[in-house]
């Protein structure tokens, strides 16, 4: 039996989210479709994080294990030839020790939200940002993010369904930056609560807004309530961007 780690894209907007689920097409099941078309194995594909319905992937990181020979070029070749006509790619692939697990494994994990900041409304990038029309002030948006660094009690930026056992997450990097009419916001963690990232997104818009400063995200964040903080950005604006891995496992192309 071998352990292949795959480096995958996927277009969000035709899925239901990552998860397998039985109200449509999911990415997990259209990968394991794949798999079963080119081994004619029934496997189960983890990822390092599920991503919600219409969210986006450049960096998600799966495993799953096949009991015949395959090399790495024939999966990455069988798969990407098997997953069309849908919106993933499989941008590398690499055999891996069994003890590899591409969510356990996981050191970090990173995210990138866009927002086109214009008053035309969006067309190539319609359902690959945030169209916002009134201008946003960017340089308060990434002051008012600087106070969620660290670690915190998230439970006001946490989605009632979130299923983590603790509300507790240290945020490492949450930086916002304006590139003419897009704003990005580039998020980095060992792990985040369910839409944590899209939550405190629709709360640094409230502050680019001029509608909230950096010390109303501080009581908000202080507040431990959920109704306390901003409105939950939607998904076609995020991006699943990459995974850190300890040394072993990171790979010279993953």
């Amino acid at each position: 039996m071998a352990r292949f780690k795959l480096l995958v894209e996927y277009h969000g907007t035709p899925f239901v989210g990552w998860q397998r689920q039985d109200n449509g097409a999911s990415v997990q099941g259209c990968l394991e479709e794949a798999i079963f078309k080119l081994s004619g194995e029934r496997v189960t594909v983890t990822a390092a994080g599920r991503t919600d319905a219409g969210v986006h992937a450049t960096g998600q990181v799966v495993h799953f294990d096949l009991d015949k020979d395959f090399t790495a070029e024939r999966v990455q070749g069988g798969l990407n030839f098997h997953l069309k006509p849908h919106p993933i790619a499989i941008r590398a692939a690499e055999a891996v020790s069994d003890d590899f697990h591409a969510r356990f494994s996981a050191l970090g994990r990173s995210y990138l939200y866009r927002i086109i900041n214009r008053r035309a409304p969006l067309a190539i990038d319609a359902d690959r940002a945030w169209w916002v029309a009134v201008r946003l002030d960017a340089d308060a948006m990434h002051e008012a993010a600087q106070v969620l660094l660290g670690r915190h009690d998230f439970t006001s930026f946490r989605a009632a369904a979130c299923q983590a056992q603790s509300p507790d997450k240290s945020l490492d990097v949450l930086d916002v930056t304006r590139i003419d009419e897009e704003i990005r916001i580039v998020a980095q963690a060992r792990s985040f609560l369910h839409h944590q990232v899209r939550n405190m997104v629709g709360t640094l818009k409230l502050v680019g807004e001029g509608k909230w400063n950096a010390e109303r995200v501080r009581q908000a964040l202080a507040a431990r309530d959920r109704s306390a903080a901003g409105p939950t950005a939607p998904p076609e604006g995020l991006y699943f961007t990459g995974v850190k891995y300890p040394s072993p496992f990171q790979g010279n192309r993953l």
